[in-house]
């Protein structure tokens, strides 16, 4: 008989990154120090990982104002939008809203997942989405929860698009669907393309600008902005938890249809609206942004730092032209031991493995604040450059040359830099480790590149013990089954006893003989 929990009892990938000290998810703050620092674990470390991009979390203004709407308002409105739930502020933040995105009206909703679910509400059956595959969850999700026919299109893919576009019914209802900038790569959306599509095929746009809104554009109004298109963009969605130093999110566009989702979005009217203080954070945030252009400025310079940084050491940022750089390092056990050596030199970024990516192209996310300081800065591309070093994702010498970044000011228009053929190959998925090392290869190498191989594989094979079933295993025989029923005690002691002897070996030489590098 089948179990409904049965596939939670039998999901292994959580024991065994716990086992292997490769779990770097959950990881819980303890404290912060002007949103740049916290401490972890008792360490304090540099935070790379937060999309506070405004550095506004931890401005006292904003904090002042969250904590005056709780003394005035208490903690919660307890009830929707529909019913108990409106504040007076609720209406001052869409009204300000609306004008700062220059559209009709806006509608603010509890959290940035359900602003994009709410999209489903105007969405009926005879309608078609065109949605970019990089999308965000929350787009899918808002997508798949409307009763439209959906087409995905080929990240940033145009043609494909086009495609799609001239063979759908053209008396359906259509809606291009696309973030703004992409949260993973830091690229840019081709929307000057976008709308002459839309103009041609009679179909809608929305942008989703969680990463652009605060960031892109002379006024920080986000991707239709910075491409001079907030025109021809129907629909722009942001969300508060970034440069707004809030949660929540807002839909922007005409009157009628921002009204109608007011009153038909299951996600605002069956969902307790937005606190007090997340209110008043978020008004605060916007009155900042609009009055400090500086802090946009000064972000972007951040980025192009270090862009320019981690190339000038031979690390591949791919084709960002954001605060978001990604940190190319391919293998995700590799990317999570990456990860691991960041955490215990002072840095929190964060991995991202396949699916989010594709296999082979796994990367270290980073992204920044416009309060991080330079020798912060320079503390972070110091301890990548050691351990990427170490980890052979970057050469012993830094390149003699390396082409430097170009980042999405105001009136650059551009929407990515050119991807190394490592980058675009693991963007197509052609990464994946497709066979293992030969005997010819293994008698040219030394013995510490020997036991460096060795290594790898141990923390493979433990790591993707995972994926192992016990039925497989019993077909194998007896001996196989015992090692499945003793694998909780095997994944540490294999990395931690394994480590310890390849490391020592691979650095003195096989039976204590020195060991000689060969070329």
């Amino acid at each position: 008989m089948s179990d409904v929990f049965e596939k939670c009892h039998n999901w292994k990938d959580y024991r065994i990154a716990k086992a292997t000290g490769l779990y770097p998810y959950f990881r819980a703050i303890e404290a912060s120090h002007g949103a740049t620092e916290v401490e972890i674990e008792g360490r304090r470390v540099i935070m790379v990982g937060s999309n506070n991009y405004l550095g506004l979390s931890a401005d006292p203004r904003v904090k002042e104002a969250a904590i005056k709407a709780v003394e005035k308002f208490g903690t919660t409105c307890s009830g929707s939008r529909l019913l108990n739930g409106t504040l007076a502020m609720h209406e001052e933040l869409e009204a300000r809203l609306a004008k700062f995105l220059n559209r009709e009206a806006a509608i603010v909703i509890s959290t940035g997942f359900q602003t994009n679910l709410a999209l489903a509400s105007i969405l009926g059956r005879h309608d078609i989405v065109f949605s970019d595959r990089q999308n965000h969850a929350s787009l899918v999700d808002g997508i798949r929860l409307s009763f439209a026919t959906e087409r995905k299109f080929r990240h940033n893919d145009m043609d494909h698009l086009e495609q799609l576009l001239s063979q759908a019914d053209p008396n359906a209802g259509k809606i291009i669907v696309t973030d703004g900038v992409f949260s993973m790569e830091g690229d840019v959306c081709n929307l000057p393309r976008i709308v002459e599509l839309a103009k041609q095929y009679n179909a809608r746009v929305m942008t989703d600008d969680a990463h652009s809104m605060g960031v892109l554009g002379e006024k920080g109004r986000g991707t239709s902005e910075y491409f001079g298109l907030e025109k021809e963009t129907d629909l722009v969605m942001g969300t508060f938890s970034k440069s707004f130093a809030s949660l929540g999110g807002v839909l922007a566009g005409p009157f009628e249809v921002i009204n109608y989702i007011r009153h038909k979005a299951r996600s605002v009217i069956f969902s307790a609206s937005m606190t007090p203080a997340s209110i008043a954070a978020a008004l605060k945030a916007l009155e900042i942004i609009e009055a400090e252009p500086q802090r946009r400025e000064r972000l972007l310079d951040i980025a192009e730092k270090m862009h320019n940084g981690f190339r000038a050491m031979g690390f591949d940022t791919g084709v960002s032209v954001t605060p978001v750089v990604p940190v190319h390092i391919g293998d995700q056990v590799k990317c999570f031991r990456f990860w691991r050596a960041l955490h215990e030199a002072g840095v929190f970024a964060n991995p991202v493995i396949p699916p989010a990516v594709e296999a082979g192209h796994a990367l270290i996310r980073t992204s920044y604040m416009a309060t991080h300081t330079d020798a912060q800065l320079d503390r972070v591309l110091d301890i990548f450059e050691t351990i990427g070093r170490k980890l052979n994702v970057i050469p012993e010498t830094r390149p003699t040359v390396y082409e430097p970044v170009k980042i999405a000011r105001p009136g650059t228009r551009i929407l990515s830099n050119k991807a190394s053929e490592k980058w675009a190959a693991g963007s197509a998925g052609l990464l994946a480790d497709k066979g293992g090392i030969t005997l010819e290869q293994l008698s040219r190498m030394s013995s510490r590149e020997v036991a460096g191989k060795l290594f790898d594989a141990v923390e493979q094979l433990t790591w993707r013990a995972a994926n192992l079933q016990p039925d497989d295993l019993r077909k194998l025989g007896t001996a196989p089954m015992k090692l499945w029923e003793k694998r909780g005690e095997l994944p540490g002691l294999l990395l931690e006893k394994g480590a310890h002897f390849f490391m020592r070996n691979g650095s003195n030489g096989v039976n204590g003989t020195q060991s000689e590098d060969r070329n």
